[in-house]
Parts: C-alpha cells; structure tokens; sequence
C-alpha cells in the first residue's frame, strides 16, 4: 500500500537536518493504481459534505467523517492510524512512543479551488480532546493534473524570534501528485499557502493529511488553536489582525473559521 521507501533508515538523517525544520519529501507514496482510486474518491468541490473554511486567511474545504469515506480512503487512513505504520514513522523521525489521532481532527480530506488559501501558520499543539502533543503531520497530494504555473506550492518558512512570526521561504514544495511531505509541527514550523491558487475552473488541490501525537513534553507549547501569520498587505489591516488573534484562541476561534 505505501512506498517502501519510509522504510529505508538513511532518511533519518535527511530528515532531521532538514530545513528550516525536520520535514522530509517522498515521492511515489502509495501505490500507483491505488493513489489513482483515492483521487477519485474525493467528492465534487460543490458537494454538500464538505466542511468550509472561508474568510481572509484561509479558503479550502475538509472533509474528516469517517462515514463519508469511500473505501479506499477508509482503509488508507486506518492503515495511517495503525501500530504497523506508527512504529516506521517512530523511527524514521526519532520520535518514541507516537499516538494516531482516529478522530483526525484538523485531518481528512483537503481541498482548495481557484482563489483558494491558506495563511502562513503554526498548527495548534495541543490536542483540544486528547490533551496530547501534536508532533507530526503528514501531507500526501492527490491532484493528478496540477500544474506548477497555478501555485499551490507548500511554503516551509523560518522563524523569527523577535517577533514570533515567519520571516523568510526557505522551501516550496510542490504538490505533486502522489507526493508526501512528513514534518515536524513542533519546532516553530511555520508553514502555509499564503498566495491565492490561479487554478481553472474546475482543478483542485486535494491533500489527504493526519498527524500523530504524543504525551505533552515538559517544553512543549500550550496553544490549543492554530497562529496564523498576516501576508503582504495585511500586516497593516486592523481587521486582519483581529481576526487572527480571535483564531488562534480557543474561546473565539469558532466565531470567525466557521462558514458552512
């Protein structure tokens, strides 16, 4: 079902050196013929089952019932949950004792059309129902006519410490179609699509993303929703920055995420 390639010990390095942090490329993820059937899984943009995220920092629909899976994809999260697949992400990061999140919260299905986004950001760190750390995220692209002219590369940004915000793109990645991209979230991984997606009528970026946790380490962050970073012009808008301070509390963040 997935490459073979998680397997191979000397990705370790690769991984851990990476920067701006630990994330690691892998092409050929799963199967040919079988990431052709979860591409084809996805709904139609316009389906009623997805879950819209719509406002200034971030356009894109998700899906994460697991009642709404079709086969396929059923079985390829579950496969993504098992102890079988956890263990050669254990070692492959270095990270020990690594928990699956069934509930895939923030996970499931993605997917952004012509104009869609999705701010520069820090993903949330602690688990709002399982009170554990958030570690990894693994991202697999599912969009077999992207092309590179419409955008949609994945940005790994550095950090700026004195301001707590992303200063500079170290990396793009590209959403190629059977591509995953395995980072760590916990080392001020900044990481987003901030540029709109130019996309014709009727392409779409789709993802299939899940994370992995762990116990709360002593160091780690506190924050229950996720920090989103202003871009370009909105650095001087007032309503922007509101809206992301009221995102990235737990208390307020449903009054402004939620559209449909």
């Amino acid at each position: 079902m997935i490459t073979n390639k998680i397997n191979d010990i000397l990705l370790r390095d690769s991984f851990l050196n990476a920067k701006p942090f630990p994330h690691l490329v892998i092409d050929n993820f799963f199967d040919y013929n079988l990431a052709n059937r979860l591409e084809c899984e996805f709904p139609e943009f316009n389906d009623n089952k997805w879950y819209f995220y719509d406002n200034a920092i971030e356009h894109k629909k998700t899906l994460n019932h697991w009642d709404r899976f079709p086969k396929n994809t059923y079985q390829v999260f579950t496969y993504l949950n098992s102890p079988e697949f956890i263990s050669q992400i254990e070692k492959l990061t270095s990270i020990d004792k690594l928990y699956p999140d069934i509930g895939l919260n923030g996970g499931g299905w993605h997917m952004h059309s012509r104009g869609g986004k999705l701010n520069v950001h820090l993903d949330y760190s602690i688990h709002p129902k399982l009170n554990l750390e958030r570690r990894l995220n693994i991202i697999v692209y599912m969009n077999n006519n992207w092309k590179s002219e419409w955008g949609g590369q994945l940005g790994l940004w550095s950090h700026n410490q004195e301001n707590n915000q992303p200063k500079e793109c170290i990396k793009k990645v590209e959403p190629k179609f059977n591509r995953a991209v395995l980072f760590d979230t916990t080392c001020n991984s900044w990481h987003g699509l901030p540029e709109t997606l130019q996309c014709p009528k009727g392409q779409y970026r789709k993802s299939l993303a899940i994370y992995y946790l762990s116990k709360p380490r002593d160091n780690a962050s506190r924050r229950g929703k996720a920090l989103f970073a202003p871009f370009g012009k909105q650095k001087q808008d007032d309503k922007i920055l509101e809206l992301i301070e009221k995102r990235s509390q737990v208390d307020s963040a449903q009054d402004v995420y939620k559209k449909k």
